[in-house]
This record gives structure tokens, sequence and C-alpha cells, in this order.
């Protein structure tokens, strides 16, 4: 990916506007790395939260398995953030989720998940049913 907007919004299935607060901003005059990892989780979340019901999320979890993510300009106290996300693979019980985070035009950061889906009584590893897929896709 080139870090082109229209390229994102080509993929990306939820979009979230996050606010920088006082609190997001490091000894830099930006926002901390560490900020950015919690955003990946908001917006993930946020979007799951979205696209099920309070049945599907009483039978499964999801944790992360890895994150990775590229820094690639600053963002600043004030800044509106835009955070972009979608699922572009499952397999088995694993999906990879990516997000990447705009102040306009601008990327900021760009993040990959690999995330695992746990049955939710027994925490353990449950595989990706058509119904998760077919919610993961809208």
């Amino acid at each position: 990916m080139k870090n082109d907007l229209s390229e994102v919004l080509k993929l990306a299935r939820f979009k979230l506007e996050i606010k920088v607060k006082p609190e997001d901003i490091d000894e830099l005059g930006h926002v901390n790395n560490v900020v950015y990892l919690g955003w990946v989780q908001l917006v993930a979340a946020t979007h799951w939260k979205r696209l099920s019901t309070d049945g599907i999320r009483s039978k499964y979890l999801w944790v992360a398995l890895r994150h990775e993510i590229d820094y690639l300009n600053p963002s600043y106290l004030g800044d509106e953030v835009i955070g972009y996300t979608w699922v572009s693979s499952v397999d088995g019980a694993k999906s990879v989720r990516h997000v990447e985070f705009f102040s306009g035009e601008k990327c900021l950061s760009k993040a990959k998940t690999n995330w695992c889906l746990l049955d939710a009584t027994t925490l353990k590893p449950k595989r990706i049913g058509e119904d998760i897929k077919i919610i993961l896709e809208t």
C-alpha cells in the first residue's frame, strides 16, 4: 500500500474518528507510539461491537496474537484522526485486521494485527465459521 487514502477507502469497512487528547502526547510533543496501539484496539473493538450482537459476543472473544505497526507521520494535540479498518483474511481460528490512521490525506500510522477467535466459555481457539466470516466482510 502506498499510504494513499483513496486506496484505503476502497478496502475499509469501518471508520472511527479520534480526537487527540493531552494525555496522548509524549515528551516529544506528539502522540506517543503506545497510544496508537491503544487506538488499534479501540478501532477493532468498536468495529466488532458494531457488527456483532450481544448473543455473538457472549459466545466468542478475540485475542491479539501479533501487532505490526509502522509509524509514518506524527500527530499532535487537537488533531482529528480517523482510523480505518478492514479484515483481509480468515484462516481457521485466525484473522488478519488492518487499521490505518489518517489526518486529512496524510497517513499517520499503519497496523496489521493477527487475531484469534476464542470460545468464550472454554477460552480455546474456535474455527471462524460462516456466521462470523459474513459479519467480518460487512
